[in-house]
């Protein structure tokens, strides 16, 4: 039976993927963005994950078109990368709001109707920056360390509804993000990942599908590493 999926940040990269997987596994996704543009294929809403208002509307675009959302990928993140003590307040702030307090106000609007009908995948993308600390991304990484912390006290509250809250932790991916990355520093990282390469998004999107699906019934306040190595035992 089709479920209905909304993969937040789902236009591009990794998101993107996500979306396509499970559609391709025969779940009605919808993607959102910013501004709303159409992805080839699939579903789009505008939403801005900084205003709790956007929220409320996408989820009833959502809910009106697919049925109340069962599977919720928070994917929604930007980067503002900068040494701390170059780095600006808001640039801060900005990075903590949208990749963070984003993804609690998503969950939020997701859990009630996840709660009536006793069912539910929370998952949300979080980073090995997020475990392992990152220079220059104080702000990322921080703001992807306090994902776990959501979806595991989230895992606490709603196991009793039968609702999972996991995370995935990717590494280093080949997406526009990386690509953007000065080569010296992208080098730097990919020379120790046990593995020594990058992950394709399909590899991230593999694991996300997982933790959707029945079989992950059993796993909750889960960090699943998508990162070649990079960061075991962290």
């Amino acid at each position: 039976m089709a479920r209905s999926a909304l993969v937040t940040g789902g236009n591009r990269g990794i998101g993107l993927a996500i979306a396509r997987r499970l559609a391709a596994g025969g779940d009605r996704v919808t993607v959102t963005s910013r501004s709303g543009d159409q992805v080839d294929g699939l579903a789009t809403v505008a939403c801005d994950v900084r205003d709790a208002s956007s929220v409320d509307e996408a989820f009833k675009k959502v809910e009106a078109d697919q049925g109340p959302v069962e599977i919720l990928v928070a994917n929604a993140g930007i980067n503002q990368d900068q040494l701390l003590a170059m780095m600006s307040e808001d640039s801060f702030a900005s990075v903590i709001d949208t990749n963070l307090t984003g993804a609690y106000r998503v969950a939020k609007r997701a859990v009630r109707p996840m709660m009536r009908a006793r069912h539910g995948r929370l998952i949300f993308i979080s980073s090995v920056a997020g475990l392992l600390g990152s220079a220059g991304q104080a702000n990322y990484a921080s703001a992807k360390a306090g994902l776990v912390g959501l979806a595991r006290s989230l895992a606490r509250e709603l196991a009793p509804r039968n609702i999972t809250s996991n995370v995935v932790a990717p590494g280093l991916v080949d997406t526009d993000m990386t690509a953007a990355m000065p080569e010296q520093a992208r080098e730097a990282t990919l020379a120790r990942v046990p593995l020594a390469r990058m992950a394709s998004v399909d590899e991230i999107a593999a694991a996300v599908a997982f933790l959707a699906s029945d079989e992950a019934g059993y796993i909750t306040g889960a960090v699943i590493p998508v990162d070649g190595g990079l960061g075991m035992g962290h």
